[in-house]
């Protein structure tokens, strides 16, 4: 485990005033816990949504609220008039014209899904994110970050992904609709003059993750010895990610870039089959699979490059997947009487 994943801001001598879209959700809880950790301040909006259930994004919450200088608002990003009222009222509070960055990590996330109920997610993810660029600009907040998604490169056939490669075959509505926010961003940095990060995040994971999403449903079908349920053959390669590497990325990502979009990956790939494995031996237990056909919306694989993001933010990960997972292992079972209700009902 590495010894001292902390990080500052770039102008981590300066206390900021950020906001911070998505502040319950999995990876921007991390974010606002190593942005309050450097003693900034951070208003973060949610809507507390039932994509997955509320416990834990509660849970998240709570460990916020610790810090004196969060600020929680319960409010939805397609909510224009709450949401320009929020800008008017923050700002004035704090006596500032603009907000230091907006980081905006609010999504409708999940690539099955999105092929049943795809309005929902272009209403977030399209529609919200035309909401805060709007907003920006009128405040003058000057940057502005979007968490995108490695489900904009489809079914890449290239051996590793580059952020210049072409992204216009995207395999679900979840994949389009991140694909149509990136594109709003570009416009408003060409018409405006917005300085922008877009992130593409790969396979997040880590403690307090999401439900949803195979390997907390992995380790909790495991751990209670019951069959875990696999889409495919388990050879679909992922680049998995710890959740506090990305955090560090979007953090150092906050710097002047223009406009700059940057893989943040665990820089290896492993199988849905290894990943298995190493649930399984970590717990001392033996799976039980219980086998179904591949899903048509997800990828065979993901591979990030990031040497972009290693040369412009001076950012790459320090967490090994083996300790990663050990890591959510270990909050998985000392939260497990309430976290396997949740797991089972998302």
């Amino acid at each position: 485990m590495p010894e001292n994943t902390k990080i500052s801001t770039p102008d981590a001598n300066t206390k900021n005033v950020y906001l911070l879209t998505g502040c319950a959700g999995f990876i921007a809880s991390n974010v606002a816990e190593m942005l309050l950790e450097d003693g900034h301040t951070v208003y973060g909006l949610d809507d507390r949504n039932d994509a997955y259930p509320v416990l834990l994004k509660d849970w998240r919450l709570a460990q916020l609220k610790r810090f004196p200088k969060f600020h929680f608002h319960e409010l939805n990003i397609t909510d224009r008039p709450a949401l320009e009222h929020f800008f008017q009222e923050t700002l004035r509070r704090e006596n500032r014209t603009s907000f230091s960055a907006c980081i905006h990590l609010a999504a409708r996330a999940g690539v099955r899904y999105s092929a049943i109920n795809p309005w929902i997610y272009f209403e977030t993810n399209v529609t919200g994110t035309l909401n805060l660029l709007e907003l920006c600009r009128n405040s003058e907040t000057r940057k502005f970050i979007l968490a995108s998604s490695s489900s904009v490169y489809g079914n890449s056939t290239a051996e590793i992904f580059r952020e210049d490669q072409p992204t216009d075959t995207p395999c679900s509505p979840y994949a389009a609709s991140k694909k149509s926010a990136e594109a709003l961003v570009f416009s408003y940095r060409h018409l405006y003059g917005l300085d922008a990060s877009v992130l593409r995040f790969f396979t997040v994971y880590g403690p307090a993750g999401r439900p949803d999403m195979s390997i907390l449903r992995f380790i909790h079908a495991i751990a209670a010895e019951k069959p875990l349920c696999l889409y495919g053959d388990g050879s679909q390669a992922r680049d998995f990610t710890y959740c506090r590497d990305i955090a560090s990325g979007v953090i150092r990502s906050l710097k002047p870039v223009g406009y700059s979009i940057f893989n943040l990956g665990g820089d290896h790939t492993y199988t849905v089959n290894q990943l298995i494995e190493t649930i399984a031996e970590q717990l001392g237990k033996t799976p039980r699979i219980d086998r179904h056909p591949a899903h048509p919306a997800d990828v065979a694989r993901t591979h990030a490059d990031i040497s972009r993001a290693r040369t412009i933010l001076g950012w790459e990960p320090v967490w090994n997947f083996q300790d990663g997972i050990a890591q959510t292992i270990e909050w998985y079972l000392a939260h497990q009487d309430w976290v396997g209700r949740v797991i089972e009902s998302a």
